[in-house]
């Protein structure tokens, strides 16, 4: 009894990548056909299929049977051609050998289309369909899963928002309706994901780390925030009032022009707060004070006063605002008339008044740093004089000996020395 153990290759993989023609006969041919295929491309799993057909083979053989192991291979052109040439390679073995039964060994769905060609020459009585265990990109995915599964972090960030959506989403459907529930539920994961996205926990852990250190060191600048933050609230709630003051106006640029009209002041003052506060803390500590801090509070100031007047001139412009009057006053020799100052005249005075500000805080600024700095250079070349005068000094008093000093016999070296010098050595006494 004679099995033909044929390996199916539709597509011709085989013959592509080592460049044999089928059919390919014999346990030594498909043995050197599994090295020359392993050489050609060690990760297709042709090369598995070849090893199991001879391995399909060499079981038959231990049952006394007589086998015949080959491989077939089609054509990688079309789909006909290809049956067709395993086909004639079919049947030229079946007229070499005359197997009376047959195993087919496939790798593939595509492969095992070829089986019933197979069936219609000969007595197939197994068909082993090779799986491979562990394909790269299944078992890359497998550890990736595993590693994410055991990240905690992980975890919560992904896992909990889509067990949330699950149990949320049917429970907002049977209330509100489906559209409803998922409108809401997409607008609490683009939140979610806006939160992540502009990192926003790390964020706010950094304030409260900051705010805690800010409390135990005792620094006065977390006064002064809570001041600008409730000054900073006051104005929102002035300049909500203004809005609301006003009559029906089309469009928002009037309503804004107010708002900013009316809160500036108390949000000028809620930053020149904050700022003051934090000048105090670089007052306080041993550093110099940085130019920085010593212009800001000039730098608020003038941003203010250019805010109020270009949003003062706006609102005059739509009359939305009466214009400025300024009284007679007399004051000693200096008097003036009452008259009124349009639009155009009080934008200038928030304008120059600011750059005046800006300026002087400016000027200051710089003094006040050049004379920290000279202050430090002053220290330097205090510190620096007694050790040079000293080291002076030590030098002159090396250099020029009091002439009445006696040195120290108690010296070793003078001592031998003086004794050595001044003493008749026994040579001179002898003479």
């Amino acid at each position: 009894m004679t099995t033909l153990v044929v390996c199916l290759d539709r597509t011709d993989d085989v013959g592509r990548k080592t460049g044999l023609r089928s059919p390919v006969v014999g346990w030594e041919a498909v043995r050197a056909l599994v090295t020359d295929v392993g050489l050609a491309d060690p990760e297709d799993s042709g090369v598995n299929t070849l090893l199991e057909s001879l391995r399909v083979a060499q079981d038959l053989r231990d049952e006394n049977e007589e086998v015949v192991v080959a491989v077939v291979s089609g054509d990688h052109e079309s789909m006909v051609s290809a049956d067709r040439a395993v086909a004639e390679q079919l049947d030229d073995l079946i007229a070499d050998y005359d197997p009376d039964s047959a195993v087919v060994v496939t790798d593939s769905a595509e492969d095992e289309r070829l089986i019933p060609i197979v069936e219609s020459r000969v007595q197939v009585d197994s068909v082993d369909r090779v799986v491979v265990r562990q394909a790269r990109d299944i078992e890359s995915t497998y550890y990736l899963l595993k590693q994410f599964l055991a990240d905690e972090e992980l975890r919560q960030t992904i896992l909990v928002p889509i067990g949330l959506t699950l149990l949320v989403f049917p429970l907002l459907a049977t209330t509100v309706g489906p559209a409803e529930g998922a409108a809401a539920i997409t607008t609490v994961i683009g939140l979610f994901l806006l939160y992540k996205g502009f990192n926003i926990d790390e964020r706010l852990t950094r304030l409260a780390r900051g705010t805690r250190e800010s409390l135990y060191s005792g620094q006065v600048s977390v006064v002064t925030y809570v001041v600008a933050a409730g000054l900073t609230f006051v104005g929102l709630f002035v300049g909500a009032l203004g809005v609301s003051g006003l009559e029906d106006t089309p469009g928002v640029v009037i309503p804004a022009t107010r708002f900013a009209f009316d809160s500036v002041p108390w949000l000028a003052m809620a930053a020149l707060t904050a700022s003051a506060g934090r000048l105090l803390d670089e007052a306080i500590s041993d550093e110099p004070i940085r130019t920085s801090f010593l212009n800001l509070p000039f730098i608020v100031v003038a941003v203010g006063l250019v805010v109020r007047g270009f949003s003062a001139y706006f609102l005059e412009q739509q009359g939305q605002m009466e214009s400025f009057v300024v009284p007679a006053n007399e004051f000693l020799i200096f008097s003036n008339e009452r008259f009124v100052m349009g639009a155009g005249e009080r934008l200038a005075l928030y304008v120059v008044t600011a750059i005046v500000i800006s300026l002087v805080g400016a000027q200051i600024a710089a003094s006040l740093s050049g004379s920290s700095g000279e202050d430090e250079r002053s220290d330097g070349g205090s510190d620096a004089g007694p050790q040079d005068g000293a080291t002076a000094d030590g030098e002159s008093a090396a250099a020029t000996p009091d002439s009445g000093a006696v040195p120290d016999r108690s010296d070793p070296e003078l001592t031998d020395g003086g004794a050595a010098a001044g003493a008749d050595s026994p040579a001179d006494r002898d003479r």
